[in-house]
């Protein structure tokens, strides 16, 4: 017989913060027949928070004509004052914090590639969303971070009201500034509901924006990048 158990945001952290626990308890665990999953997007909002955003949600939802007393609305408001706490919770996020937490010196001095890695964030003009895939590529210069903590600094940079341009600067200079490698590059891909469901309606235009730092600034090391994520 197997069992699942899975670990909460709070305890894997206490775990896995700077050493190998978690997978050699997932291994020990494993062969007595337990898989051990981690539920890495868990979030409590807060409650009152969630009610006084609902109020104004429930205002809007007036102005715009709905009934809010109708079965299908009673708890929109605070459902959405819930979902935005969540969208926007990389504003109570330290993604410098998470690049230490994980760093490592390491004598590797060639390119480092995390590709596709998935976001949803907010267009801070019309808080609708845009979505994609960030591509990040460091050198590192003595220092190596863990290959997740890059997908979360995305993520923190994502969940925030954004504009596509300064998230990719803000992942960037991020990298930069924390493990001060040889050099930085950011290639964002995304699409925007700002565009698509409103405005020009253009359901299949794709925007794309990069950014870079030190050794990438030299044409054949972007093109050795670009290749890379296209492969």
């Amino acid at each position: 017989m197997t069992y699942e158990i899975t670990l909460m945001r709070g305890v894997y952290d206490i775990l896995a913060h700077g050493t190998c626990v978690y997978y050699l308890l997932s291994l020990l665990l494993r062969r007595n027949g337990i898989i051990v999953t981690m539920d890495l997007q868990a979030f409590t909002p807060d409650e009152g928070l969630a009610r006084e955003i609902g109020g104004h949600v429930r205002t809007i939802l007036t102005e715009l004509g709905e009934d809010v007393s109708r079965e299908g609305l009673k708890k929109t408001p605070e459902r959405v004052g819930k979902a935005f706490q969540y969208l926007t919770k990389g504003y109570r996020e330290d993604p410098e914090a998470i690049l230490r937490s994980a760093l490592f010196e390491e004598d590797y001095r060639q390119m480092v590639v995390v590709r596709d890695i998935d976001f949803y964030s907010l267009c801070e003009h019309h808080l609708l969303p845009f979505f994609g895939k960030a591509h990040v590529a460091y050198i590192p210069n003595g220092k190596i971070t863990g290959l997740s903590k890059i997908a979360r600094v995305v993520d923190v940079f994502a969940r925030r009201c954004q504009v596509q341009e300064r998230m990719t600067t803000q992942i960037k200079d991020c990298i930069q500034n924390t493990l001060n490698p040889l050099g930085v590059m950011v290639v964002i891909e995304a699409e925007h509901l700002c565009m698509q469901m409103r405005g020009v309606q253009k359901p299949h235009s794709i925007t794309t924006t990069s950014d870079f730092t030190g050794a990438f600034n030299r044409q054949e090391t972007r093109e050795e990048f670009l290749k890379l994520i296209k492969g």
